[in-house]
């Protein structure tokens, strides 16, 4: 009986991941060719960005690129509470949450019609769709392309939220899951269009380790010792095997760039998760509280580091 539930399983999920595998490949690949341009404008009455006021710079512009969860400008993956809860403890930063990490158009999945339709009917399709993007975005045949669609989109979004190339500003990519790998593909597109000052934070970052991030002044890596999807990434690509030392991740830990921040016993996903409103620390707060106070403290102390160049980084490793 279990055989044939699992022969059941593999027959109606084959085929959804054969097209899946060819369909996300198309985006890039209409992005490259020109065939489709990427979009700018965002719903009615939403803002490029919140936070800080427009009419002076912030400490510093954050960029929030989300899990597989991520479908449409809005935020998705929590209803948007840890966008939220960044904005409410650090005013000082302008935020920016509408990235579209999954398409190299910047085409919300939500908006188009087919998906609308399949998600009524078919909601694993919508979950399979964002899950290839991030391996044709680690695929070393389509990575430079979709690193600089989406680094595009990025620098697109920023300028429109304000930032002004060669300012000085900030900027501070912070991602969940596999918005790490879209993340750290983003970094050299940033640079040689913004020349910005550029942080990572990965929350449970999911990523092959393949790009060069060395266009970065660092990467904090949040994690905890129960979040097996982060460790899976570890596990099946090389290029974060301490073995390969010249793969990009490992170039930027031999430089010191990465440093580990443990948010135990916080979970990748579930009720116990990094962002979970409802799990408390034995100080009362929440994970998602603790999530939010952690970013914003390493990005405030990164700034200011800079900023004074005599004090080193806490943590690194």
């Amino acid at each position: 009986m279990i055989e044939f539930a699992l022969l059941l399983l593999l027959v109606g999920i084959g085929p959804a991941l054969l097209a899946e595998a060819l369909l996300a490949r198309y985006e890039v690949l209409a992005y490259t060719a020109g065939w489709r341009t990427p979009t700018t404008a965002l719903p009615l009455r939403m803002p490029y960005a919140r936070g800080a006021d427009a009419d002076r710079p912030p400490d510093a512009y954050l960029v929030y690129l989300d899990g597989i969860g991520k479908r449409r400008f809005q935020d998705t993956r929590d209803g948007g509470q840890l966008v939220d809860c960044l904005i409410g403890k650090a005013p000082e930063f302008r935020v920016l949450g509408q990235i579209q990490p999954y398409s190299p158009l910047a085409h919300p999945l939500a908006d188009r019609p087919v998906w609308t339709w399949l998600r009524r009917r078919i909601g694993l399709i919508l979950f399979l769709h964002n899950v290839m993007q991030i391996f044709v975005a680690a695929d070393r045949r389509y990575r430079p392309l979709y690193n600089r669609a989406v680094g595009s989109q990025i620098a697109a979004q920023l300028q429109l939220a304000g930032y002004r190339p060669a300012s000085g500003s900030p900027v501070v990519l912070l991602s969940y899951s596999g918005g790490a790998q879209v993340a750290t593909g983003a970094v050299n597109e940033l640079w040689s269009q913004l020349r910005c000052p550029l942080w990572l934070a990965t929350i449970g970052g999911f990523c092959n380790g393949a790009n060069d991030i060395s266009h970065a002044q660092h990467v904090y890596r949040l994690t905890a010792a129960s979040d097996w999807i982060e460790r899976t990434g570890m596990w099946i690509f090389p290029q974060r095997w301490r073995l390969v030392r010249w793969s990009g991740w490992n170039r930027a830990a031999r430089e010191g760039k990465i440093s580990v921040h443990w948010l135990d016993p916080a979970t990748h996903v579930g009720p116990r998760s990094y962002i979970s409103p409802q799990a408390r620390l034995p100080d009362g707060r929440s994970h998602l509280d603790r999530t939010a106070d952690t970013v914003i403290a390493l990005i405030r102390e990164g700034i200011r580091t800079t900023a004074d160049p005599e004090d080193p980084l806490a943590t690194q490793s």
